[in-house]
């Protein structure tokens, strides 16, 4: 695994199922979706967001869940339903003005693949698909939807200088 610099990263990717979430998908009697998210993992991403580290999604299913969450953390940047990853990536980019050096993604599986062979630095979380694990610069310690999200976020504020910045406030 060849770990690169991540001080220059502008922008962290996300997959949904198994890295925001733990990959299991919940319907209740009248189809009604339901995932789990972790809290810690939110308020990473808003530490990042503090740092001036946008935080975008890209997902291959369409879920109202997803869609409130990402309303509920201040992400805009929001690809529901892409089948083929690497073209809302490349929207992305061109919007915002970015190469892929400047990008950080976490996905767990080979629909990932793509997108994280070409980014600036690459994450897959400790129970991501096995297949991609060499294709990553790291592996997170914990699983998705586990804190694994959280982890990588202090590791982007650690390594770019940005943790006492963004969290003085708590150490007062």
């Amino acid at each position: 695994m060849k770990k690169r610099s991540i001080a220059q990263i502008r922008l962290l990717l996300l997959d949904v199922d198994g890295v925001l979430t733990d990959g299991r998908i919940t319907y209740d009697n009248h189809g009604v979706e339901s995932k789990s998210f972790h809290v810690r993992d939110g308020h990473g991403l808003k530490l990042l967001q503090r740092a001036g580290i946008k935080v975008g999604i890209i997902t291959g299913r369409s879920s109202h869940v997803v869609s409130h969450r990402a309303a509920e953390l201040g992400i805009d940047i929001v690809y529901q339903g892409a089948k083929n990853k690497l073209e809302p990536y490349e929207q992305i980019l061109q919007d915002l003005n970015l190469t892929d050096a400047q990008v950080a993604y976490v996905g767990d599986d080979l629909v990932d693949l793509p997108i994280l062979r070409r980014v600036g630095c690459s994450f897959t979380v400790a129970d991501g698909v096995a297949d991609i694990k060499p294709y990553v610069d790291y592996i997170t310690t914990l699983p998705g939807g586990q804190g694994a999200v959280r982890e990588i976020c202090d590791m982007l504020l650690r390594q770019s200088g940005n943790w006492d910045s963004v969290t003085d406030r708590y150490f007062d």
